[in-house]
């Protein structure tokens, strides 16, 4: 993480953001698909690709992958609908 931008993921910008969390345009699609099902705002966006990012650089992955992608929007998924 540090290698790449200097900072984690986690202090990532928004301008930071979409520059190291790109995603191919069938991803994309997946992600705005998702965005109008979860009902997710914009901040959730940003999230959602960097827990994806984080996925990524554990696996050791220059790029986020689709597998990436699907695991970050499962767990907002399962923090969004989790009951306390």
């Amino acid at each position: 993480m540090r290698s790449r931008c200097g900072k984690l993921n986690a202090a990532l910008t928004n301008k930071d953001t979409e520059a190291h969390c790109r995603l191919t345009p069938n991803d994309q699609h997946l992600l705005d698909k998702a965005m109008l099902a979860l009902g997710l705002s914009a901040r959730g966006y940003y999230k959602i690709l960097k827990v994806a990012r984080t996925i990524a650089d554990i696996e050791e992955s220059t790029d986020i992958h689709t597998k990436h992608l699907t695991e970050a929007l499962g767990l907002r998924k399962l923090d969004r609908y989790q009951t306390i």
